[in-house]
């Protein structure tokens, strides 16, 4: 059985003021200890938090591929390591479209961080026009295929599947098109690294979760857990997505 696993991305939000939500946060996910509770503070935050996290793990939400350079702005795996995380995510979408990343680059990002130890959260998802076309499926295996770590399994790889025009719009696909791309993306897995590794690897569903759908949400065939955007900058809204996963 593969755990469910909650994982928070505060993205460009968060200073100083916000540490006592991380503490309420982990508090939860000790309360909780069947489920796995991650949080992606922004690197400013990353040290701090894991003053104050209990052992919960913190992570980056980026990671460059290089170990040090003229990368202005950037951070890499070493970096993020020697302040305390143990994860980062990869690939996201917001990345992808604002940064012009590319499929490649979430795979470098991918291998530089295993490569140093972090575990890796890797986002997939297309846009509404790819969608609205027919080629959400499409979109979806390629970016596997081209994102996807050769010797990726489940001891340190997540994927998560987040269609871009769900995240922070209040709109989520049906149940059964998440069912339906993570169904598609297990196979894809399977077609890369083998079948036994890719049922170990946790597949999560991202784009507007909240308190209210998460269960509905993590009770679909595939969907391993969340990766949570604006719900989880708070104890309040977070903890509630955490208790859902945990009532499964």
């Amino acid at each position: 059985m593969r755990r469910k696993l909650v994982a928070g991305n505060w993205k460009m939000n968060g200073v100083t003021d916000s540490l006592g939500e991380v503490a309420a946060i982990a508090k939860a996910a000790a309360d909780h200890p069947g489920v796995d509770v991650a949080l992606c503070p922004p690197a400013t935050l990353i040290a701090p938090a894991v003053a104050v996290a209990g052992g919960m793990p913190i992570g980056g939400q980026d990671c460059h591929e290089n170990d040090s350079g003229a990368h202005t702005g950037c951070i890499s795996a070493p970096m993020l390591k020697d302040a305390g995380a143990t994860l980062t995510i990869v690939g996201h979408s917001e990345r992808r479209a604002d940064q012009n990343e590319t499929s490649h680059d979430a795979w470098a990002k991918a291998a530089a961080a295993h490569r140093h130890g972090l575990n890796v959260i890797l986002c997939v998802g297309e846009t509404e026009a790819e969608r609205n076309a027919g080629r959400a499926e499409r979109v979806v295996q390629a970016q596997i295929e081209k994102s996807v770590p050769e010797d990726a399994d489940g001891s340190w790889f997540t994927l998560a599947y987040e269609p871009r025009w769900a995240i922070g719009t209040g709109r989520t696909p049906t149940l059964e098109e998440i069912e339906l791309i993570h169904a598609i993306a297990r196979a894809k897995l399977g077609m890369m690294v083998g079948a036994e590794k890719a049922e170990g690897i946790r597949i999560l569903y991202g784009g507007s979760v909240t308190g209210a759908n998460a269960g509905e949400i993590l009770a679909v065939d595939n969907v391993d857990g969340a990766l949570v955007g604006g719900a989880s900058l708070t104890a309040e809204k977070f903890v509630p997505i955490i208790a859902a996963a945990a009532s499964l």
